[in-house]
């Protein structure tokens, strides 16, 4: 039985994630601070499923909590480590800047150093397509460089992937970066598209349409995601022998560690996002089309080679059959 420590337990992709490994019989520490970026009830409620498994705790900790960090990985001795926690949103990072620090930088820390003191032998972290900016050469890959962020959001998940390799290269600490793009699914969150496109159309509201739908996302289903960090966590980092630091490979090291992609590989334009949507509730959305936000970037679109290349994983949800998951789930969940 393998003892794994998942962050962000109560999140979305947390939530999944820990179903995923109680059901085959690991056993599961979930750490979740429950804070109100979105509706703690719908935490709670994730967290209601898990605690069901007789293999799961839950923590309720803050990782920026130093002392009550070091005593949970002083306790608990865990064998893998995934740190989902953080705080999310391009947006919210231009209004709430610390709460990004606190969590996404300092927290980040006393996961390194817990991982580190006590002989974790894999930290596989999130990071995010949002690390790539300005950059405009698509599809992205892991092996550009992404020294462009355009929100402190990015910012700080570039910086964890500095940090991880750091210890990787002092420690020897096996670490694994992996660039979420745009996960949608049953049990997502409410600050994400689909879900605030679902509500508002269900309620006869109009939907912000940001670049006047010229946006595209590289959207990629939960389950698909599931199984991606899964295989990585499986396949613990190693380093690259034929690295060299005369032509630095920005996605591998000399260190044992690892950076990629995980989405879709197949991005679609908002305006198709939309009109799936509409599809699957039989009404049209009242759309308010507005110009780019500040800190999104106009399109996203994962290179996914060195993953289907190092643990043979391929995202295989359609979008339609997604898309019509969720919309069952909050019909469910909210009883309309």
């Amino acid at each position: 039985m393998t003892k794994i420590l998942v962050t962000g337990a109560a999140g979305f992709i947390g939530f999944h994630l820990s179903k995923y490994f109680l059901n085959r019989g690991d056993e599961v520490v979930g750490l979740d601070v429950l804070n109100d970026y979105y509706d703690v009830n719908l935490k709670k409620e994730r967290l209601k499923i898990l605690q069901a498994f007789s293999g799961f705790e839950f923590v309720k900790l803050d990782m920026a909590n130093r002392e009550g960090m070091a005593e949970l990985f002083k306790k608990c001795q865990f064998d893998k480590v995934v740190n989902l926690a953080a705080q999310a949103g391009v947006r919210y990072s231009l209004i709430n800047p610390m709460a990004y620090v606190d969590s996404n930088i300092v927290g980040f820390v006393n996961i390194l150093e817990g991982c580190r003191h006590n002989n974790v032998k894999h930290l596989v972290f999130a990071s995010s397509s949002s690390v790539y900016g300005a950059n405009t050469n698509m599809p992205f890959s892991v092996h550009d460089n992404v020294d462009h962020p355009v929100s402190l959001y990015a910012a700080s998940k570039k910086s964890n992937e500095l940090m991880a390799h750091a210890y990787s290269h002092l420690y020897k600490l096996p670490c694994t970066g992996l660039r979420f793009f745009t996960v949608y699914g049953p049990w997502g969150r409410p600050d994400m598209a689909l879900f605030l496109f679902t509500k508002a159309i269900m309620e006869d509201q109009p939907i912000k349409v940001f670049n006047h739908g010229k946006m595209q996302r590289d959207f990629t289903y939960i389950d698909d995601i599931v199984e991606g960090v899964v295989r990585v966590m499986d396949n613990i980092a190693t380093p690259n022998p034929g690295w060299s630091g005369d032509n630095p490979d920005a996605a591998t090291s000399y260190a044992p560690y690892r950076l990629y992609n995980i989405g879709n590989n197949q991005p679609v334009q908002l305006l198709t996002f939309i009109e799936e949507i509409e599809n699957a509730l039989g009404k049209k959305a009242i759309k308010d089309m507005l110009p780019m936000q500040a800190g999104d970037v106009p399109a996203t679109y994962a290179n996914i080679d060195d993953l289907v290349q190092d643990v043979k994983f391929t995202p295989k949800t359609p979008l339609k059959y997604g898309i019509k998951a969720f919309i069952d789930w909050y019909r469910e969940y909210y009883k309309v």
